[in-house]
């Protein structure tokens, strides 16, 4: 089941001429990140950051967690 990108929760953190934006799903406890130019927009990079999450999430939901298969 898709997660809506609203519920997650984004931070955005400039060094320098480079931004870092942390998208989380607070159910999961699962992350993603991406790195652009400092002078790029908040929409833009919360919006990358949560689509990098959401399909972190949709290819974990395809396979399965931890040990291994034969």
């Amino acid at each position: 089941m898709p997660v809506k990108p609203e519920s997650f929760l984004i931070e955005i953190i400039r060094q320098g001429s480079y931004a870092k934006a942390t998208a989380v799903d607070p159910l999961t406890g699962k992350e993603a990140s991406i790195v652009g130019p400092a002078s790029a927009a908040n929409a833009l990079l919360s919006r990358q950051a949560s689509n990098k999450l959401q399909r972190l999430l949709l290819g974990s939901a395809e396979q399965p967690q931890g040990g291994f298969s034969l």
